[in-house]
């Protein structure tokens, strides 16, 4: 039997992590599948390591080819997004104030060669109502915990041409690409 070692980490975020690059819609409330991404940077970003072991230097400073998480916080505003499968594009769902982090998961997988993430959040207001979906932009505040599990085998993400999104591929682990 073949043991595998998972690791986990833990992210502490404060700052802004975000997701700039928006398409144009006629209203602006759309955004298309490639823009949907974080592309932001979490400049107060700590890590630590939970368990023991080898992390292989958190998977080769942070490029994690495989893993998925979740998280629970604060945000001071956030863009979440609804998947249109007629437009093919994200409805923007604009968070504005601040907002409990009821719930955060999302997965790291490989598309042509480089990590890609994949985020959904549920926050709530102060009077109790909740919001979701797909994570487009969210500005931390003040922290965001973060649990990272790193997986033993490395997912890929395929191109689908009828949704226009990059999918996780269920083919074999070892294929190459796609």
């Amino acid at each position: 039997m073949i043991r595998v070692k998972q690791l986990t980490y833990a992210l502490l975020l404060g700052g802004i992590a975000t997701a700039t690059a928006y398409s144009q819609d006629t209203a602006n409330e759309y955004v298309a599948p490639p823009d949907a991404g974080p592309k932001g940077k979490a400049p107060r970003m700590k890590v630590q390591l939970l368990n023991p072991g080898e992390p292989t230097k958190f998977a080769q400073n942070y490029h994690i080819t495989s893993a998925h998480f979740t998280a629970i916080g604060a945000v001071n505003g956030a863009t979440l997004g609804w998947f249109d499968p007629q437009r093919k594009m994200y409805k923007k769902i604009p968070i504005n104030g601040q907002h409990e982090v009821i719930g955060m998961s999302g997965d790291v997988a490989l598309y042509q060669g480089k990590p890609v993430v994949h985020t959904h959040m549920l926050v709530g207001a102060s009077d109790g109502t909740t919001r979701g979906g797909h994570v487009l932009a969210a500005h931390v505040s003040p922290t965001l915990e973060v649990m990272v599990a790193v997986d033993p085998v490395t997912m890929q993400k395929r191109f689908d041409p009828d949704t226009d999104l990059t999918l996780i591929d269920p083919g074999p682990a070892n294929k190459e690409g796609k």
